[in-house]
């Protein structure tokens, strides 16, 4: 579930930052396709790419974790309902 959080959560961040995937992945040095399976939920990055992430889209890691933790938490009340 956590993967899908901040695949959702880094989409929603680079479509508000008008960025493509393209773009975020030159500015975080990887591919494309990678940027795409972290936004699909199928790879979970490492601490250290999460970090590029954040720098890539121009937020604080402390910030990313806190909207990954929100919507955590509010998946985690539509599931005790």
């Amino acid at each position: 579930m956590i993967k899908q959080i901040i695949g959702k959560t880094v989409k929603a961040i680079r479509i508000k930052q008008g960025l493509s995937q393209e773009d975020l992945a030159h500015e975080c040095g990887v591919d494309r396709s990678y940027i795409s399976m972290i936004e699909v939920g199928r790879n979970e990055p490492s601490v250290t790419k999460v970090f590029d992430l954040c720098k890539g889209l121009r937020i604080k890691p402390s910030d990313f974790f806190k909207l990954v933790e929100s919507e955590y938490e509010k998946i985690q009340e539509e599931n005790a309902e």
